[in-house]
């Protein structure tokens, strides 16, 4: 049975700002999720993707990563489907605007040091600007990338924030699902 939510209040959701939402990771997952850093929303209910809109826990469904619909509240059941989430960035923002250049750099060689460690089959990163500057690719589209960290396989795939209103719900299922065929989960 899953927690049962409590919606913070605004003064919760603002003091949330800089905090962060634990890694859900395990050694040789399939599938290595990477946001870009942790809403208010998410940080003062400590589960990743929690806001609000966010279409991250539809579109993982949709996709067929996991077998029901699970709330952010259930975050670690991530881990029962051989799928993980962490963020290129950890602390807490209003607004991924937020994120400097550099935090991003630095969050980059943070990842490629967890992915190194924990050796997932794929690592997806959700935000393709996030991932262009993080990681030195200012050409890079989504999709699968033509190289990996060490042998984890790369993909980039759209940011699920309601706020990105280039992709509505059935495009990332696609999107998502194209990563999933590919790595072979049913």
């Amino acid at each position: 049975m899953s927690e049962q939510p409590r919606r913070p209040t605004a003064a919760e959701v603002a003091a949330a700002r800089g905090r962060t939402v634990p890694d859900v990771v395990a050694p040789g997952l399939r599938v290595l999720f990477c946001g870009i850093n942790p809403s208010l929303y998410s940080a003062a209910v400590g589960h990743h993707f929690a806001r609000p809109g966010n279409r991250f826990w539809r579109t993982l469904h949709g996709a067929g990563f996991t077998d029901r619909l699970l709330s952010p509240f259930e975050d670690r059941h991530l881990l029962d489907h051989g799928l993980g989430c962490t963020n290129l960035v950890e602390r807490a923002t209003a607004r991924a605007q937020e994120v400097t250049a550099e935090e991003l750099r630095a969050g980059g060689e943070r990842l490629g040091s967890l992915v190194r460690d924990l050796a997932p089959r794929w690592l997806a990163v959700l935000g393709v600007s996030a991932y262009r500057a993080a990681f030195h690719r200012p050409q890079a589209a989504a999709g699968p990338q033509p190289f990996g960290v060490g042998r984890t396989g790369l993909w980039l795939l759209p940011n699920p924030s309601g706020l990105n209103a280039h992709y509505q719900l059935p495009d990332l299922v696609a999107a998502y699902r194209r990563l999933r065929e590919a790595a072979c989960i049913i």
